[in-house]
């Protein structure tokens, strides 16, 4: 298939802003998509990687590191998405296992996520990784 699994770099903004519009269903402006990536690629805090077919950005994932007061470190999934199109080819499992080794390297516990209740093929897609349900939450936000 010609995959390859590779860091974020210059030139990936668009294929992940559509992922993001697309595949996650979230309106957040291309410009300022670019902003952040051109931020968090330079931070070592993050991770993000892309799967690229023949040259075109097909999917993506965004790790970070994950510390709280009364837990070990964790590497926390941000955001993963694969086009519809390449779904079920490993691309997914391969951007997750990209994230875990990471994990692995810098001594982090595993690796932790949260997916939306709605996104019932994701949640069998992660049980299929290996990934345990922990608990339900609810999400909170304010705005300003």
């Amino acid at each position: 298939m010609g995959q390859v699994i590779r860091p974020y770099q210059a030139g990936d903004e668009q294929g992940i802003w559509q992922l993001n519009t697309e595949v996650l269903g979230y309106a957040f402006p291309y410009e300022d998509t670019v902003t952040k990536l051109a931020t968090l690629a330079q931070d070592p805090q993050h991770r993000i990687l892309v799967a690229e077919v023949h040259q075109q950005v097909v999917g993506y994932i965004h790790g970070t590191q994950y510390d709280v007061l009364y837990a070990p470190s964790y590497k926390d999934i941000m955001g993963l998405a694969v086009a519809e199109a390449y779904q079920h080819r490993g691309l997914g499992r391969a951007l997750l296992a990209g994230i875990e080794a990471w994990g692995k390297e810098t001594g982090a516990a595993g690796v932790r996520l949260v997916s939306g209740a709605e996104r019932l093929a994701a949640h069998a897609f992660y049980e299929g990784c290996g990934y345990q349900r922990k608990k339900g939450q609810v999400n909170f936000r304010k705005t300003w």
